[in-house]
Parts: C-alpha cells; structure tokens; sequence
C-alpha cells in the first residue's frame, strides 16, 4: 500500500465521481481506477459500488475512509512539525545560567528577542555552576551556557558577552567603607578579615579567580562563613560576619547596612561567557548565537 493510493482513496470518496476524482488530481481516469482497484486488492476490501450512474462508498469504505482522513491529517501535522524545527521555528532550546546571567543586558535582551522571533520556542532555563554547565554541553543536557570564563575543552566554544569589576561587600561600619564610593581599594588591605565565599564545588571558577587575587596580594582567605547564594553572603555581611568578594552585577542587591566597594587590583575583573558546542549546531542554536551577535554589535563589542 502506497500513500499517494490512500490519497486517491480519500479524492474519490468526497467526490463520488471518478472522472472529478481525477481531474482534481491532475491525472486521467484510467490510472486512477486501476489504483483504486489495486487498493481494494492487497486490502481484500470493496470501498466502493460502481454503476453507470453513480460510485458509492460501501460499508467498508466509509469506515477506512474515517480512518485514513484522521491519519493524514496527523500525519500533516507531523510533517508541519518537523518542518517548524528544521526550519527553527518550533522546539526547545535548553539554556544554562548562573546567578549573574539574568542582570547581563545583552543576555536578556536576546531572550526577549528570541522570544519574540520565536514564539513557538520552548526555552528551558537551567541554573548551574560553571563547571556544571561545561559538563552537560559535552553531554548534550544543554544547548547553550552562560557562565564565568573556565579552560573549556575543545569542542565548545565562547563569546564574551560582559566584563566586570569584582567589588568587595562589606558592614558599613567597616574602616575602608570610610573611602568614597568612586574610589578603589586594594585587595591587600583585607588580608586580616573573615570572608564569606561559596561552598566547595559552588561558584568554582569564580571562587578559584578570588583565591588567585587573595594570593597575588600576599595573603590566604580565612574563610569563616559559606553560603551557595549571594544574597545569602550578602545578609551574612550585613550580620557581620565576614566581608565578601563579588561580581559588581551583584551590587543591584542592596542591604541598607552593606556598602560596596571596586577592588583596585588590576586583574580583580570576572567575565560571563556565552558557551556553545562548536560543532553539530541546529538551527535554534545558530538563530541565538546570532541574536546575541547583533546585540553585543550593537553595543560596540566584538566577539572575543
């Protein structure tokens, strides 16, 4: 049995008319009888009573007729669908992001242009540390990441898409949040204090810069409090229990006893990257990337 013979079928059953039947398809009478009768034959089944008058459905036929109509129609509809994905207008696109990602303007604004290009897109949000985030691109769990820069194995790939002080979060009681609010202090001048910093295996590649800056200004952190959310180590200063080092994105998080501080050492910057598969990209995938492209364009930025 042949698709275009069920097609026929259904032709012929809403015309009950041969010679319409025919016309409609843009072929002569003779083939399209034969197909029918061809039909019937490997069914086993009369579909229709012929006369010289008139062609009716038998019994059989018009059940098969209810069938075949509901299956080419989802049939259609899964054909429409595939083409929607190929075509990047329909499917999920699965993005990883850490906690600073959503306050990045190029990221959001793509989102909604994305959004709005795509309106039959799923996106499916995922929040991960970045190291995390690396691991389930490898292994095809996410489409896209946004997180902090890491050495990233070969088949991924990344456009910067910000770059920005790291501050220093601390009680407005303390000694150096005397200093105005433009004016940077050194990292050195902490050395003595309590930090508060994410757990073991949390914030990994921004936790390993810090400690990096702690030892290139000639001291180790005294780690005495742990949080794996930066509003939770922002309330924990705001307790006094330690001063807190973070990405300047997270100053937006205002407590009325935290004051915030740039870092003045030169390398005490954090990026976010937007990281992909570099190879066996669909065309969700490329339609974002390029979202971002224009947006980052826009701001005078170049891919790295």
């Amino acid at each position: 049995m042949e698709l275009r013979q069920l097609h026929y079928f259904i032709t012929v059953a809403k015309e009950l008319h041969f010679g319409h039947a025919a016309e409609r398809l843009g072929m002569t009478q003779p083939p399209l009888s034969q197909q029918i009768r061809a039909l019937e034959e490997e069914l086993g089944i009369r579909l229709f009573h012929r006369t010289n008058r008139r062609v009716e459905l038998t019994e059989a036929g018009q059940a098969l007729q209810q069938d075949v109509e509901r299956l080419l129609t989802e049939l259609d509809l899964a054909v429409s669908h595939a083409r929607h994905i190929h075509q990047g207008q329909s499917g999920i696109l699965r993005l990883g992001i850490t906690v600073s990602a959503p306050f990045v303007e190029v990221f959001a604004r793509s989102v909604l242009t994305f959004r709005q290009s795509h309106p039959h897109v799923q996106l499916s949000l995922h929040e991960h540390a970045s190291q995390a985030q690396v691991e389930a691109l490898l292994e095809r769990r996410l489409d896209i990441g946004m997180l902090r820069p890491l050495n990233l194995p070969q088949d991924l790939e990344a456009i910067e898409l910000l770059r920005e002080p790291l501050v220093m979060a601390m009680p407005i009681t303390h000694p150096m949040a005397q200093t105005p609010p433009d004016q940077a202090v050194p990292l050195a001048r902490f050395a003595h204090e309590g930090f508060v910093a994410f757990p073991r295996g949390v914030g990994f590649a921004l936790e390993r810069q810090i400690n990096e800056l702690c030892r290139q200004a000639g001291f180790v952190r005294r780690i005495v409090q742990e949080a794996r959310e930066t509003t939770t180590q922002i309330a924990l200063v705001a307790a006094g229990l330690g001063v807190a080092i973070i990405p300047a994105l997270q100053q937006r998080i205002q407590v009325r006893t935290v004051t915030y501080r740039t870092i003045a050492d030169e390398a005490a910057q954090s990026s976010i990257w937007m990281v992909y598969r570099r190879f066996q990209q669909n065309s969700l995938v490329r339609d974002f990337i390029n979202l971002v492209r224009t947006e980052l364009a826009r701001e005078g930025k170049n891919d790295p």
